[in-house]
């Protein structure tokens, strides 16, 4: 049984209080993962403030150096970390070999950090006087994230900040925690300095513990809508920078000039892939007008067509839930929903067999007083609405509290386009059904998906961990003539 360890000051670090782990795929313990509490919560702070003060000195090419060596060393270890990641969630190896790819490519946004960091200068404001900004480090960051993308989502935050000069203390999901401890060892391998990263392990209590924690100077999180808002509220009101993005309901509209093979294939990958399990997984299906019936249609044999097994297994296109309890709110919410009067096309509700296993499940008829409409199932369920119209299409997606990502599937360039403006979602598709920007952009939602002002990595992950300083100068000579209104308020000249 493998016992995961704290990654602290460069080094495993243990604890007395552990919690058990599980294989997905089977639903047997395969380990277990130490809980930090409050004497590694502050082991943890202490070490990433005793490093600050000298890694926020050292020089932007240095640092840019130390991101090449772990994006090559990330590429080099693709396969381990994938297989770990496929051990602890379940997701297939192929998915979990493209969350560590998305991942590496913030890295490689962070390779060019003196490019990102480069401040303004404006010659002569004045007579004899100069202007310009720059940007420094805020010092002891806290990344706080959820069990569905091990790599990906932490290498959304730690490579921009410590890039930017900060140091970093990752708390992963208890359920997920192995990839993080190796990823500190291929940081110590690039060169980073002990202290920069570290890895706290733990569970809600360690979780509050470090974003209101005094030492540290800004939060990062990923997750549900509830706890979203809770890390907003509490690391705000003590004193912290905080992004915090929360859950998703996502839909995709259908127009009957789409492409509806395209469409539906397009669809069931973006609702099944990896059980679900994705904040940017499409959930709601809005086909207009005609393209219903033929869009269930084809919808139901993709989903039908979908083989579920172990991760490990190639033959498997989707696999398990992460936990018991997810599987049975999973299957919960279908049968509330079919109470409801909802037709569940393709029912994956009762998968032979041990493990944490939901198979596809597809609803017609669903409407938005359901349960299963409002709130975030998180697993591979997909309901199917009707509007007469694209307007109504819009008004549907834009009455819905989240509004993280969305997608339109058209051949006209003129609906795609009133699409794109008038939803009130942060991230757009057009005939792309999982629309996750790339690293040099930011990712982030609108309304209960983000709470806080900056989206995560590219430009605004840049801007959240750091600060500006303006600059206003003047080298005064022996023959500058002396200012003869100093008490006035200065103004150019």
């Amino acid at each position: 049984m493998r016992s995961i360890q704290h990654w602290i000051d460069g080094a495993p670090v243990g604890g007395s209080t552990a919690a058990p782990l599980h294989d997905p795929a089977t639903g047997r313990p395969s380990g277990e993962v130490l809980l930090g509490r409050r004497a590694e919560v502050d082991a943890a702070v202490a070490a990433a403030a005793r490093a600050f003060g000298t890694w926020s000195e050292v020089s932007l090419t240095r640092r840019a150096r130390i991101m090449f060596a772990l994006r090559d060393l990330l590429e080099r270890h693709e396969d381990e970390l994938a297989r770990l990641i496929t051990a602890e969630h379940g997701k297939v190896l192929d998915d979990a070999r493209g969350e560590v790819v998305r991942g590496r490519e913030v890295v490689e946004f962070a390779c060019g950090i003196p490019q990102a960091l480069k401040g303004e200068y404006s010659d002569h404001v004045s007579s004899g006087v100069d202007a310009f900004s720059f940007r420094q480090p805020l010092g002891v960051c806290a990344g706080v994230v959820p069990f569905n993308f091990p790599v990906m989502v932490p290498l959304w935050m730690h490579p921009i900040a410590i890039a930017c000069g900060n140091t970093f203390v990752l708390k992963p999901s208890e359920r997920v925690p192995s990839a993080s401890n190796l990823i500190a060892e291929l940081y110590a391998e690039a060169g980073l300095p002990e202290g920069v990263y570290n890895v706290l392990h733990g569970d809600r209590e360690t979780a509050d513990a470090l974003i209101t924690h005094p030492g540290v100077a800004a939060v990062s999180f990923v997750g549900s809508t509830p706890v979203a808002r809770h890390v907003h509220e509490a690391a705000g009101a003590a004193g912290k920078r905080v992004q915090a993005l929360g859950g998703a309901k996502n839909h995709a509209v259908v127009l009957p000039d789409a492409d509806l093979d395209l469409a539906a294939d397009q669809i069931t990958a973006a609702a099944y892939g990896s059980a679900g399990q994705r904040c940017m997984a499409v959930s709601v299906a809005v086909a207009v007008g005609p393209a219903a019936d033929p869009l269930i249609e084809r919808l139901a044999d993709r989903a039908r067509a979908i083989t579920v097994g172990p991760g490990t297994d190639p033959a498997s296109d989707m696999g398990p839930v992460i936990s018991a309890a997810a599987r049975d709110r999973v299957t919960g919410h279908v049968t509330a929903a079919e109470r409801a009067g909802a037709k569940v096309v393709v029912d994956g509700r009762d998968l032979p067999g041990p493990g944490f296993f939901v198979g596809p499940c597809l609803l017609d008829g669903a409407s938005t007083d359901m349960a299963a409409y409002r709130e975030e199932i998180f697993g591979p369920v997909l309901l199917v609405l009707r509007a007469a119209t694209l307007d109504e299409a819009i008004d549907l997606i834009n009455a819905n509290p989240y509004g993280n990502g969305t997608a339109i599937f058209t051949a006209s360039g003129a609906a795609a386009r009133r699409f794109q403006r008038a939803v009130h979602v942060g991230m757009i598709g057009v005939n792309v059904p999982i629309p996750v920007p790339m690293a040099f952009y930011s990712f982030g939602g609108w309304k209960a998906s983000l709470f806080g002002d900056t989206h995560v990595h590219g430009p605004e992950g840049v801007r959240f961990y750091t600060r500006a300083k303006a600059v206003t100068s003047r080298w005064p000579t022996p023959t500058t003539p002396a200012d003869t209104s100093l008490m006035a308020f200065p103004t150019s000249n």
